[in-house]
């Protein structure tokens, strides 16, 4: 099938720098739209930054400026850079996509999520 895999959390400074990479991996045909989340225990969801097979992007309002959402379409990876991190920015951290693939002779389109990488924004 198909597998996203995220890397590059850890524990950062306030004001310092961490770069994501997500991967995807299985028999892939097509990744249109492919996005970073974040959650905090206790709350939901949300959606950080996507981008489009074509390269546009929309980022939530908390990280405008500071994060940077990109893509390698050949390599079927997302990136996320993040600069200027704050304590607020503390999070598990996600990537999904809705991946077109196929499976033996059959074509699907499924929503799948890596397994999340911790990010933690502490002095």
């Amino acid at each position: 099938q198909v597998q996203l895999v995220e890397s590059g959390g850890g524990l950062v400074q306030p004001g310092g720098s961490l770069r994501l990479s997500c991967a995807a991996s299985g028999s892939i045909l097509n990744i249109n739209v492919m996005n970073w989340y974040h959650q905090v225990p206790g709350k939901e969801r949300e959606l950080v930054a996507h981008i489009t097979r074509g390269g546009y992007t929309n980022y939530a309002d908390s990280v405008k400026g500071r994060f940077t959402i990109s893509r390698d379409n050949a390599k079927n990876m997302v990136y996320l850079q993040m600069n200027s991190l704050t304590p607020e920015d503390t999070a598990i951290y996600y990537c999904n996509a809705p991946v077109q693939y196929q499976n033996g002779s059959n074509y699907y389109t499924g929503d799948f999520w890596g397994q999340g990488t911790q990010v933690t924004v502490s002095s």
